[in-house]
């Protein structure tokens, strides 16, 4: 019995990686979409993504430091992710105080109150994200336009007066509510030059980032692949039931934040299946309510409520998808 040996529960990897690896790999990958935000949206984007992040690291230190009184890690990255991840999720015109209260919804209530790193069982940028949304949905709804002829050294607050003339609805807010405005050009949408939150509104950035996951070996195709191709061939069958109604599916691959929730979110280690097919399984279910709450609810972003719920389904897919154990014998 000397020889006991105790492991901790799965997933096993064995490897050079590590969490911080993993995590600042994640950030690096976020670096062009930020890039592109901070050029759009000025210093208001510097401003929601800076108070983001040490909101969350800070309640991150408080939280393990004087209420569960164990080990601080907030140096492993995965504070850091949430507080990006966050800030992406954000317009540029939110106060502080908001970004603030999100942050501690986000680090309190989704991650650390489930005993930390490793344990939450929903992505914790996102429910920070859908808090925000839900009591906030005035401000989380008011989308700063990209910065063309203001200057660049431009703070915009909440004044209704200054609102009216620097925001404009979302691609998505014109096909939902039938919202006055210029859709913008397909290469606008992949470039980044309309309005949205911070993280969603160029393609391209992110789409660099997600392939650049991928060459790493950071994630893996399977659950990024499933999203898209749900969404695309869902989407596209309701485009060709009614093009009149309903919008083509690129137009759904390119708006909104469903390349962000493909990459960055839906990939999470901690919330979505450990198998490659339950990961699969994942994907699929996320596209699919993805397009049916754009396209059916009020809600004209799905992701992340889509997310979400399959993060719930999670510990029911592992259990369905769980591979044989060596040596078990097969069903009769």
């Amino acid at each position: 019995m000397k020889n006991t040996l105790t492991i901790s529960g799965s997933p096993h990897v064995h490897g050079s990686w590590t969490i911080e690896k993993a995590m600042y790999g994640v950030v690096l990958a976020m670096v062009p979409a930020m890039l592109v935000s901070f050029y759009m949206f000025g210093l208001g984007a510097v401003r929601v993504m800076l108070m983001s992040i040490v909101a969350c690291m800070v309640f991150e230190y408080v939280i393990q430091r004087y209420i569960i009184k164990g080990p601080v890690t907030i140096m492993d990255g995965s504070a850091l992710v949430t507080g990006i991840l966050l800030a992406f999720n954000l317009p540029t015109s939110i106060p502080s105080w908001m970004i603030i209260t999100g942050a501690l919804v986000a680090i309190g209530m989704g991650k650390m109150s489930f005993g930390g790193l490793g344990k939450n069982p929903f992505n914790p940028a996102l429910v920070g994200r859908v808090f925000m949304l839900i009591s906030f949905p005035a401000a989380m709804t008011t989308w700063p336009k990209p910065i063309v002829s203001r200057p660049f050294f431009s703070f915009q607050g909440l004044d209704e007066k200054v609102l009216d003339s620097i925001t404009g609805p979302t691609p998505l807010g014109m096909l939902t509510d039938g919202a006055d405005g210029t859709m913008p050009e397909y290469v606008n949408m992949l470039m980044g030059s309309m309005a949205g939150s911070l993280g969603e509104i160029s393609a391209l950035a992110l789409i660099i980032g997600g392939v650049y996951m991928l060459a790493r070996k950071i994630i893996t195709w399977h659950i990024p692949v499933a999203y898209l191709l749900s969404s695309f061939v869902f989407a596209g069958i309701l485009w060709a039931v009614d093009p009149t109604q309903y919008a083509d599916p690129m137009f759904h691959m390119i708006t909104g934040g469903l390349i962000l929730g493909v990459f960055f979110m839906a990939t999470d280690y901690v919330t979505s299946p450990m198998s490659a097919k339950g990961q699969i399984i994942f994907g699929v279910g996320a596209g699919v309510l993805t397009i049916l709450i754009r396209v059916f609810t009020p809600y004209p972003e799905g992701v992340s409520f889509a997310i979400l719920l399959m993060n719930a389904f999670t510990p029911l897919i592992n259990s369905a998808t769980k591979p044989k154990r060596f040596g078990e014998k097969q069903p009769a």
